[in-house]
């Protein structure tokens, strides 16, 4: 980690806790078509990007009605609970960890940039970071290319960059911007999923700081 000057976070599940009310969210959308509701257990091993599949795999029928009904009264139960979450324990500790030595700091989601923007400035974290970048609709698809767009921007070489995230979709994006990765597994996938990847798995965002405590940005 010696090289690495900049740090992008995923916000969903990785600096963000919103995993619960993810599940109350979707299990809404599962009960009202008298589909089997999830568990934390069997949403861990199902959710994924693209949602689409992801929402096929949990029940849901497109044959019946378009993938954009199901997605769009999610984002509407999703953005009315989003501010009864909460950021991970030492989440402001560990991004103050990373300014104060200099690193610069970036979101990539999948999430819709305007929910996204006003989800950071509600808790008050904005001023951590050099840039944010999301999805310019509500579905949810690869962040890959939005991610390459983000280091062409700031003129970020990828070489120089770890992302850290919560889902295995962060490790193949990683792998396509051409950066570094660590995995945090306290967010919306499962641990063993996680691990299968291959890269680095942290139990949660504060082991993030063991591997750039001897680093100082210049």
């Amino acid at each position: 980690m010696e090289k690495i000057d900049t740090i992008i976070w995923d916000w969903n599940g990785t600096l963000l806790n919103d995993t619960d009310i993810c599940i109350e969210s979707i299990n809404s959308l599962l009960d009202k078509r008298g589909l089997p509701l999830l568990d934390r257990k069997r949403y861990l091993e199902n959710f994924d990007f693209p949602v689409i599949d992801y929402y096929k795999r949990i029940g849901f029928d497109f044959s019946v009605e378009p993938f954009e009904i199901p997605a769009m009264q999610y984002i509407e139960l999703y953005s009315k609970k989003v501010k009864d979450s909460f950021l991970h324990k030492s989440t402001i500790d560990v991004l103050s960890f990373f300014k104060s030595k200099g690193f610069r700091q970036f979101i990539l989601s999948a999430s819709e940039i305007g929910i996204l923007e006003e989800s950071i400035e509600y808790f008050n974290i904005s001023h951590f970071f050099d840039g944010i970048a999301g999805l310019d609709n509500h579905y949810a698809t690869s962040k890959a290319q939005i991610g390459i767009n983000l280091l062409k921007t700031h003129g970020i070489n990828s070489k120089n960059v770890c992302l850290i995230g919560d889902t295995v979709h962060d490790y193949e994006v990683a792998q396509k911007m051409g950066c570094d990765c660590i995995l945090i597994a306290n967010g919306h996938q499962s641990v063993s999923r996680l691990r299968n990847t291959g890269t680095t798995v942290c139990e949660n965002i504060d082991c993030t700081m063991g591997f750039f405590e001897k680093i100082t940005v210049s």
